[in-house]
C-alpha cells in the first residue's frame, strides 16, 4: 500500500478528472481566488490566497509544498473538456496515525451540478483503496450547509458541531467537524 504523497495521483469518473494543476490554469484559478462568494465559507490562510503570482503558485504546489507533506492540491476538471472547475485538496497529513483532512471549493459557475460530492468522492475512495489512510476528516463553518450535504452524501459523519476554530479571521470560526 502506498502513502499519500507517494505521487500526484490521477482521479476521474464519467464526469470529472482529479489532476496536476498546469499554468495554463492560472486565469480560472484567478477568478476563482477573486471571488469573495467562493472563500466565504473557507479559510483565509489557504495556500492559493497567499500570492500575488498565480502562476508561481502553481509551480509552488509540487515543490516544498508536496515535498513537505503539507498539502496536495489537485485541479477539479470536466472530463469532457478539462475545464477547470476548482480544487480538491489532502492535508493535515498524519502518517503515524495514517489519518488526513480534505477539503474542495468550486469556482461559483460549477455550484449545484454535483461536482464536489463526484470529487470527494473520487478522494475517498482513492484514500481508502490505494493509500494507507485509515481516517479522513474535513472541517465546514456551520453556515455552509451545501458543503455539509456534500459531505453527507459521501458517508461522513459530524463528530463535533460548533467548534471554535481558527481559520485567519478576526474572531474563532464555528466549524463542524466530519469523519469518515
Amino acid at each position: 500500500m502506498k502513502k499519500l504523497f507517494d505521487e500526484l495521483p490521477y482521479l476521474e469518473d464519467e464526469r470529472i478528472v482529479l489532476k496536476k494543476i498546469e499554468e495554463k490554469d492560472a486565469k480560472a484559478i484567478r477568478e476563482m481566488t477573486e471571488s469573495s462568494e467562493v472563500y466565504r465559507y473557507l479559510p483565509t490562510f489557504l495556500f492559493e490566497l497567499q500570492y500575488e503570482d498565480i502562476r508561481q503558485m502553481i509551480r509552488e504546489l509540487y515543490g516544498d509544498l508536496f515535498y513537505r507533506k503539507e498539502s496536495l492540491i489537485l485541479g477539479i476538471y470536466l472530463k469532457e473538456s478539462l475545464s477547470f472547475c476548482g480544487m480538491a485538496e489532502f492535508y493535515g497529513y498524519k502518517d503515524s496515525i495514517h489519518k488526513v483532512c480534505i477539503g474542495y471549493r468550486l469556482m461559483k459557475e460549477y455550484w449545484g451540478q454535483k461536482l464536489a460530492t463526484r470529487a470527494v468522492r473520487l478522494m475517498v475512495d482513492y484514500l481508502y483503496s490505494q493509500t494507507d489512510i485509515e481516517i479522513i476528516t474535513a472541517s465546514t463553518m456551520i453556515e455552509n450547509k451545501a458543503s455539509a450535504r456534500v459531505l453527507q452524501k459521501n458517508d461522513f459523519i459530524m463528530t463535533a458541531e460548533a467548534v471554535a476554530e481558527d481559520w485567519g479571521y478576526e474572531k474563532a470560526v464555528l466549524a463542524d467537524k466530519w469523519f469518515r
